[in-house]
């Protein structure tokens, strides 16, 4: 079995009917609604939310804990007005915006959106890196 794969993200949410809100908003598809967890389906992975005191008792950590962990989650888009849209789109749909569409100094097109819960989500365009029909890194 492949080692270097990822199946399932899952993010810790105060309010799961919330984040279904802002994630439809943004184009997003549910999947599967438990109440307490949500799945969106991403081309054979899957996305997930799961209320952050079902998650605090499912791993044994504290809800606190579960909040200490720095990490991004990024989409790639094929060019800089893709990158502007979609932060618009995440603003509009309720997120926080951190960084405002910028040049980076490694050549690509950035920015950088807080979701409801706080999440940071990257939306960027690499042009070294091209997408397929998919949105895959080709």
């Amino acid at each position: 079995m492949k080692a270097n794969r990822v199946t399932l993200i899952t993010l810790g949410v105060s309010d799961p009917k919330r984040s279904r809100a802002y994630y439809e908003a943004l184009g997003w598809v549910i999947e599967e609604d438990l109440g307490q967890t949500l799945f969106f389906d991403m081309n054979g992975m899957k996305f997930g939310c799961f209320h952050l005191e079902g998650l605090a008792k499912e791993t044994g950590r504290t809800v606190e804990d579960l909040k200490t962990g720095a990490m991004t989650l990024a989409q790639n888009f094929n060019s800089d007005d893709e990158v502007d849209a979609m932060f618009a789109r995440a603003v509009a749909a309720g997120a926080s915006p951190v960084t405002q569409p910028f040049k980076t100094d490694w050549g690509g097109y950035s920015s950088y959106v807080a979701d409801p819960d706080g999440h940071l989500w990257e939306f960027a365009h690499n042009p070294f890196w091209a997408l397929d029909d998919e949105g895959r890194i080709a």
